[in-house]
Order: C-alpha cells, then structure tokens, then sequence
C-alpha cells in the first residue's frame, strides 16, 4: 500500500507541476530540450549558456525596415537578430539582420533581402566546437541560391537553436573540429578554419582560407 501511494503522490506531484507551466516557460524548456541536444558536449560555452533564458527575439518588428516588411508580408516573423555577414569571395563583414519567419530564414541589408532560404530546402546547419559564433546555413545547389550563408551571432545557441526547430531539422546541425566545406556558387567550395588563440578574430588567409580564431 505504501508503495502504491508513493507512486500516486509521485504522479499527482508531477501532474500538478505540469498544470502549472506556462505557455512562455513550456516553450522555454522545448528550446533547451533541442539545444542540449545538438550542443551539450560538443560545443564550448554551452554549459554556461544553460542558466541564460533564450529570448523571443533580440529585435522588434518596428526595428526592421518597412520595405522589408512588405517584401516579407504574409509570413509570421518569429525571430530576429542583429548578425555579421561574412562574403564568400572576399570574405569581407558585413552588418546585417538575420529574419526568421514561420517558413523562411533572410539575410537582410536595411531595406534589402539579400538572401532568402526557405526551410523546406535548406541542406544543413554547420558550427564549429569552439566558443566562436559562427554559423553556415547550407543551401542547395540551384540558381536560386549565391551559395551558403556565413553568418556571426553573439547568441550562437539560441540562434541556431530556433533555426533549426523552425526548420524542423535539428537532425541536420553539425559541430565541426578543424574545418567545414561551404559553397560559394557554381560548383566552387570554400573552406573554413577553426583555430585557437590569445584574441578572437576571422580573417582570409594567405592560402585564402577563411580563418576563425
């Protein structure tokens, strides 16, 4: 009897406590849930992330330019975040937005969409295992597409995080070692280095790599 009523005391606790939840603190533990999953022993900094709540988003709607908003009008925007664009001749940097809506991510210049990569085509999220925040998002090889988007985030986990649940392809985010391949457009790759050092950078190497440090 006594093990019985332990059980239903165990259940009722358990019950209640779900009852309980918020929709924001549900929608919370569902992101972490997916972000322990892709990160937890795989990239630095994720333990100290654990305890940091994600953020709706880092930017408003208002913050975005109104031009934008018309070229994007129809689709829910659920996330938005300040990021540096790296080119993928050149590799120089670049102010942009990143936008993720309920079916698209877009890489946006002020009142430009310089990029737009729907989630029903996108080939895979890549980041390194190191502290650094880079991420590329791999696209298809098609006309449609420049190549594959290098982006810097100051919220690396939260970033891809939301990314890839909106995409529902947390199956297909990578944390690398050493290096990753990204394209750069009609069948040409480039090559990415993750390196160690005494001050973060990303710079284009001598051999014309792009180097992370």
């Amino acid at each position: 009897t006594s093990e019985m009523l332990q059980k239903i005391c165990v259940r009722n606790l358990v019950r209640k406590y779900c009852r309980g939840v918020t929709a924001e603190r549900k929608a919370q533990l569902q992101q972490k849930v997916v972000a322990s999953a892709v990160f937890r022993g795989k990239k630095e900094g994720y333990v100290q992330s654990i305890n940091q709540p994600f953020a709706d988003t880092r930017l408003k709607e208002n913050d975005i330019n109104p031009k934008v908003l018309q070229l994007i009008h129809g689709e829910k925007i659920k996330y938005v975040t300040p990021v540096i664009k790296y080119d993928r001749n050149g590799f120089k940097a670049r102010d942009r937005l990143l936008v993720l809506t309920q079916s698209s991510a877009y890489v946006v210049e002020m009142a430009k969409i310089k990029q737009k990569i729907d989630y029903a085509t996108l080939k895979g999220i890549s980041t390194s295992n190191l502290s650094d925040g880079i991420v590329v998002i791999h696209v298809p090889e098609d006309n449609k597409q420049k190549g594959d988007a290098i982006l810097q985030c100051e919220h690396i986990f939260e970033t891809v995080t939301k990314l890839c649940m909106l995409a529902n392809k947390q199956n297909l985010v990578k944390v690398v070692q050493g290096s990753l391949q990204f394209r750069i457009g009609s069948g040409k790759e480039g090559t990415m280095v993750f390196t160690v050092g005494q001050e973060p950078q990303v710079f284009k190497a001598k051999n014309g790599q792009l180097t992370v440090v």
